[in-house]
């Protein structure tokens, strides 16, 4: 008897809509959000062992040209480019295009192309062309995953490579318990292998561990820095969460941070063309 055929797709489609339905879906909003967000998830962004850890699995070569689709503020795009050709840096957010090339300029890097791109522009006309790497660091929060590998698979003469979140991903669990919300699941880097092998791509898939240990200059920074799980809360919830964090921050060589560290892994998938 054969196996009934289940789209992953889809499945992954259904995710992304009912997230977003439900207001969880801050990946999916769109550039006003990421704009809000770019300086303190740059400069985040920056602090962690992520990037080293993936530059590690890619092994990028001197001679190398490199698309980075959702660059965000360099965290890959920067580092890549002491190590390769060139890199066009693209994302939808002006700001963090604006953060890239204040590195360009601090960091005197000429080899480095922002470019203002979305998922669903026409990468075409936007002149992307074909590079020999591909890179979905982390931005691939998209309804329709099967398309976006297809472009930007089209962008990479050689590989590509694709981070997406395991589990719970950058979602902290124990917030969510303190404010009284449920976590809505991710879409879980399986969907993705799977659309991939549906697609007759065999990948390969490693993993990034890591734990949030950022630090904040203040409370209210630390504060501010949770908003972004939690879209539209009540007044109550307000309360909790504020009640939480002043519990749970504390204050060490002059800055905050939280007393329990929240664990991650992200899944990195690539393959060759």
């Amino acid at each position: 008897m054969p196996v009934p055929f289940f789209d992953w797709n889809e499945a992954a489609a259904q995710i992304a809509r009912e997230r977003r339905e439900m207001n969880a879906g801050n990946r999916l909003k769109g550039e006003a959000f990421w704009d809000m967000r770019a300086p303190s998830f740059a400069k985040h962004a920056d602090e962690t062992g992520y990037a080293d850890a993936f530059l590690d699995i890619i092994k990028p070569e001197s001679g190398m040209t490199v698309f980075d689709m959702g660059c965000g503020g360099g965290t890959l795009a920067v580092p890549l480019s002491g190590m390769v050709r060139e890199v066009t840096a693209a994302d939808f957010s002006p700001n963090m295009l604006a953060i890239v090339k204040d590195k360009m300029s601090a960091f005197n890097i000429r080899n480095i192309n922002p470019v203002k791109l979305s998922w669903e522009d026409d990468w075409t006309s936007a002149g992307i062309g074909v590079h020999d790497i591909a890179i979905a660091s982390r931005s691939m929060s998209v309804e329709n995953i099967k398309e976006a590998v297809t472009k930007l698979s089209g962008a990479a003469s050689k590989r590509v490579y694709i981070s997406t979140v395991v589990g719970d991903g950058p979602h902290d669990r124990i917030l969510y318990e303190a404010v009284g919300r449920e976590i809505f699941p991710s879409v879980d880097y399986i969907y993705t292998y799977n659309i991939l092998y549906q697609m007759g791509i065999h990948a390969n898939v490693s993993f990034i561990s890591g734990n949030d240990v950022k630090s904040y200059d203040t409370f209210d920074e630390a504060l501010a820095s949770t908003h972004w799980m939690f879209q539209d809360m009540t007044p109550e919830e307000e309360a909790k969460l504020n009640a939480f964090m002043k519990a749970h921050l504390v204050e060490k060589n002059g800055r905050w941070q939280k007393d329990y560290v929240a664990n991650y892994k992200w899944a990195v998938i690539w393959w060759d063309k």
